[in-house]
């Protein structure tokens, strides 16, 4: 009566209502994330330089792994600092979750950042609370601004200098990207002027990370 059921239609003849299509003893109806996404987790504040590879041997040891999809720009091709991991199942997924959030991840003193797939694309959806910060020394690294803000502000996510794309040298300038706008706010009055490495910085407002090249663009132009 109810198109194919796993099993004759006898032990549910309690239904009240199409509701119970998958009365199936699996599943809660009210699950929060889709189909979809039970089995993937999101995986954010990644670094520039962490690629698939990087990303899949993070979780390797687990055995299950299915796919790694990290996000890039559209029309620069840099990564987002954020991705998807793909495991075998839900289980599988709720273990990685569980035991890997906010453990180290391998060779870099920075903390997994997991969440659903569902959770983090929703978070995605946020606009960024970024900064300008100017007049960096050329020996400032993404990790070492980062680092800057973060002891101070802990829902720092990333942070990125603006290297020019031929020399790989630090055009003096990046951005610094955080979850919380009331912390933004702080940072631009509290660190203008502040030292990061051998200089003060400069700091100002940026534009949300559709427009961040327009923005670079406006930025540099000031400078000069």
């Amino acid at each position: 009566m109810w198109g194919q059921p796993l099993r004759p239609p006898a032990p549910y003849g309690q239904v009240p209502a199409p509701h119970n299509y998958y009365a199936a003893p699996q599943a809660p109806p009210a699950a929060p994330a889709s189909v979809d996404e039970v089995r993937t987790l999101w995986v954010g504040d990644l670094q520039y330089w962490m690629d698939e590879n990087y990303i899949y041997g993070c979780f390797a040891s687990t055995g299950e792994v299915q796919a790694v999809k990290l996000i890039r720009d559209k029309q620069t091709g840099q990564l987002q600092g954020y991705g998807f991991v793909e495991f075998v199942s839900h289980a599988a997924a709720e273990r990685v979750l569980t035991t890997f959030n906010g453990q180290m991840m391998p060779n870099v003193e920075i903390a997994y950042r997991l969440n659903w797939a569902s959770a983090g694309e929703k978070r995605n959806d946020i606009p960024d609370y970024t900064i300008f910060v100017g007049d960096l020394a050329a020996d400032v690294t993404d990790y070492m601004l980062q680092e800057t803000f973060r002891v101070h502000y802990p829902s720092v996510k990333v942070a990125k200098v603006v290297t020019d794309r031929i020399t790989m040298r630090s055009k003096g300038y990046g951005f610094v990207k955080f979850g919380d706008p009331a912390e933004q706010a702080h940072a631009m009055t509290e660190m203008n002027g502040m030292p990061c490495s051998s200089r003060p910085m400069r700091i100002g407002p940026a534009a949300n990370r559709k427009t961040t090249g327009v923005q670079e663009k406006e930025q540099t132009d000031t400078k000069s």
